[in-house]
């Protein structure tokens, strides 16, 4: 069983001790870590760790340089951001010579998705910092990662092989790349807790959130039908919305084949305007069908939302069924609906689950996660600078390697 870091009982935690510092520890110098990611200008889940990642490990005394995938398009340019395809050989050409910078790096950690997104922008970082001689982390995210490893034969295990270190954020992607032969280590989701306030909800009222991309993994149009069976038993409900994609027209189309009123569009939110999106809310609802641990319902956790979502990738071990939210099977608006009517009714059980949910998103505060990559780091630097990889390796060569650089190395699961 993967080791899971002892939560401590956190519903009247003071905030100010979640973001204390750790003093560096004696003799160890300070690392330069390359992280290759999204920028907050694609709000999603791993522009979002990448930017917490950052912005706390500078804190802790690391120097950071983030290598963007999605660099910014000089200014005569930019409006090829709307143009698919020559937005795509433009931003490759922008992005691939940037990752030269990986030379200056002691550790190059990429950030990772599936299919597509996976060729081009994990693949050339990985290139990159082979040929540099560094050594890589290939942070995986996608909930889709058994599919992509299944069906994309060629166009992704020959660069599996190229990395060190394969880290994910739950356990339910660490079994699922173990299927298909890679040990990975399990560092959970951070979120920096003391930016989303709690607030304890004795009465609620029927104010439903959403806060996911809208997507058709995500579902939202499963969330709006359950709020019509909501809204015929509580005609004052309301539902916020909170996302952008390309399933907008569509369902703001549904919402009106519903006949909906009370529901709002919000858009794109940006990060710090979220806390307040979450404390105007009394219940959060997520009806995802491919997931793996979204960072939204962390936040919503931290803010003393319950919840009630689908129990897909994470999210089962994350809410733990009646725990620390409602589970309810994908695709069954009806049953989202009376998870909603039996939390309306039932304050005893809101105050239970809420304080579940507080207690378990402790274990994704910074300060539960920090140790396990700043160990990471200075392992893989360690074991780099001892085996003297500095000469680039061949592609072809790296390519048809099966072993890390790094043998010494044990892959441990963290949690």
């Amino acid at each position: 069983m993967p080791v899971q870091p002892t939560a401590q009982p956190a519903l009247y935690r003071s905030r100010a001790s979640l973001v204390s510092r750790k003093a560096p520890r004696p003799g160890r110098r300070r690392l330069r870590v390359a992280i290759v990611a999204p920028s907050l200008a694609i709000l999603g889940g791993q522009g979002v760790q990448a930017h917490i990642l950052i912005e706390h490990l500078r804190a802790d005394g690391f120097q950071v340089d983030l290598l963007p995938i999605n660099p910014v398009f000089p200014p005569a340019l930019s409006g090829l951001r709307q143009v698919p395809y020559l937005r795509t050989v433009l931003n490759e050409a922008i992005y691939i010579p940037r990752l030269s910078a990986v030379r200056r790096a002691d550790v190059v950690h990429v950030f990772s998705a599936s299919y597509w997104s996976f060729l081009l922008a994990p693949v050339p970082a990985l290139i990159a910092a082979r040929l540099a001689g560094r050594p890589v982390v290939l942070h995986y995210h996608s909930g889709e990662a058994d599919d992509h490893l299944t069906h994309w034969g060629p166009l992704v295990h020959p660069w599996l092989r190229l990395v060190d270190e394969i880290v994910v954020p739950s356990v339910y992607l660490q079994e699922v790349f173990a299927k298909h032969g890679y040990p990975s280590r399990v560092i959970r989701n951070a979120l920096d807790v003391s930016a989303f306030p709690y607030r304890e909800r004795i009465a609620l009222q029927p104010r439903l959130l959403s806060v996911r991309n809208l997507e058709q993994m995500y579902g939202v149009d499963q969330t709006l039908r359950a709020f019509a069976y909501v809204k015929a038993k509580w005609p004052h409900a309301t539902l916020t919305i909170a996302g952008y994609g390309s399933e907008e027209r569509r369902l703001r189309d549904l919402a009106a084949t519903l006949r909906l009123d009370g529901v709002r569009f919000v858009g794109r939110v940006e990060p710090a305007k979220l806390p307040r999106l979450y404390d105007e809310a009394d219940i959060f609802l997520n009806s995802s069908t491919i997931d793996n641990q979204p960072v939204s319902i962390l936040e919503a956790l931290a803010c003393g939302l319950p919840i009630v979502s689908t129990p897909i990738g994470d999210i089962p071990a994350m809410l733990r069924h009646g725990h620390a939210g409602i589970l309810v099977p994908p695709g069954d608006p009806e049953a989202m609906a009376a998870a909603v009517d039996t939390l309306l009714t039932h304050p005893g059980r809101v105050r239970a689950v809420t304080r579940a949910g507080i207690d378990e998103v402790e274990r994704y505060n910074w300060m539960n996660v920090r140790d396990d990559w700043t160990t990471l780091y200075h392992a893989m630097a360690t074991s780099a600078a001892r085996l003297a990889v500095a000469a680039p390796v061949p592609v072809a060569n790296a390519a048809a390697c099966t072993t890390p650089r790094n043998p010494g190395m044990e892959s441990t699961d963290r949690g």
